[in-house]
């Protein structure tokens, strides 16, 4: 299944939800679903891997064998999830803050097993 209509069903399926992108390690745009224009998801996406990569790094000092999967930042109108799709790749959605956040967090990493078939 192509990168797109995997992006397209997490969005569909998921209430509430603006987008969904596929991200490499430097924060690239891969490939992209949305609601919203496509500047803005990357533009959000780009942000997101930063503070991934940094938590990547914070998750190794310990040596502990902790791996970072998911992790989610609320604002006042919004969820964004971030998550690993393995070590070159991630995908991050943004939902509506009303957005059932716990169901969005089971689509997404359906999607991201999904994604690690396909990669």
């Amino acid at each position: 299944m192509p990168f797109r209509a995997i992006l397209e069903e997490l969005v569909n399926r998921t209430p509430r939800s603006v987008g969904a992108i596929l991200i490499d390690w430097e924060g690239e745009a891969v490939q992209e679903y949305c609601h919203c224009t496509p500047y803005d998801i990357r533009f959000m996406a780009a942000h997101q891997a930063i503070i991934l990569n940094r938590l990547r790094e914070c998750a190794t000092w310990n040596d502990a064998g902790n791996r970072i999967q998911d992790f989610v930042i609320t604002t006042d109108q919004a969820h964004l999830i971030l998550g690993c799709v393995d070590d070159d790749y991630s995908l991050m959605m943004s939902i509506q803050r009303d957005c059932p956040l716990q169901l969005a967090l089971r689509h997404f990493r359906h999607t991201i097993a999904e994604l690690k078939r396909e990669i």
